[in-house]
């Protein structure tokens, strides 16, 4: 089969990746939500989870790159149409990472995929090797209303960072938490990483709480915590420096 040459991805992640694997002037349409990772901007469907598919049909893709169960029911529809789907649902890290190699070898660019891999492994190799023994206690909050402590890979990430996440274990789903667990573990730092908030999340979301917890709190980009793409090495580092 011919390396496709009209990419369009729904998926900010894949967006993410596509742009690291070298095939972004591939790209023929995206969602409001990938804007951020690119420097041109290809045909606006939508937002990821109600994309127009009909204009997406007129685009003429090759394959469309989804991401995540969240977009399952897009997946499937374009799949009912005939349309060929590259669908990613890593929950932990080392999943992530390898998907890099797997996006790869879907466009045509397996070298590519197989290096951007590696670079990332070796890239938390080196954070893991930096972090201190001390192994803060870390909350990480992907949602504020309810509040929700973050699952699937970032557990992993924190780890790597240096720190640990009692929270949720690494590759389940970010679950709803109570005040109370997260007043019994006594975290020495708060990351506020709002979905959909960008760098934007305000601290006072949780300080007004009246949780008594007394920790740092930072707000860190969600595209760089929630996010499974390479982003996701950065908020490693990011959170390495915090700790």
């Amino acid at each position: 089969m011919a390396p496709p040459n009209r990419i369009v991805s729904l998926a900010p992640a894949a967006t993410a990746t596509l742009r690291e694997l070298g095939v972004a002037d591939r790209l023929v349409g995206i969602t409001t939500h990938c804007r951020a990772e690119l420097d041109a901007d290809p045909t606006v469907l939508g937002g990821w989870l109600n994309p127009d598919l009909d204009e997406l049909a007129a685009l003429d893709p090759d394959i469309v790159c989804t991401s995540d169960a969240l977009q399952a029911e897009v997946r499937d529809a374009l799949r009912d149409r005939g349309v060929r789907v590259y669908h990613m649902d890593a929950r932990t890290l080392p999943e992530v990472i390898d998907g890099f190699a797997a996006l790869g070898g879907a466009v045509g660019r397996e070298g590519a995929g197989e290096r951007l891999a590696a670079r990332s492994r070796e890239r938390l190799d080196r954070i893991r090797d930096r972090a201190t023994d001390a192994r803060p206690t870390v909350y990480c909050e992907e949602w504020a209303d309810p509040p929700m402590a973050a699952g699937n890979w970032v557990p992993g990430i924190v780890a790597a960072a240096g720190g640990r996440h009692p929270f949720v274990d690494p590759g389940d789903r970010s679950r709803a938490v109570a005040r109370e667990a997260v007043e019994a573990a006594d975290p020495d730092h708060v990351v506020l990483h709002h979905c959909g908030h960008g760098s934007r999340a305000d601290p006072a979301t949780f300080a007004d709480r009246g949780w008594a917890v007394d920790a740092e709190v930072h707000v860190v980009d969600d595209a760089l915590l929630n996010q499974p793409s390479p982003n996701l090495i950065d908020g490693a580092e990011r959170l390495a420096g915090l700790f």
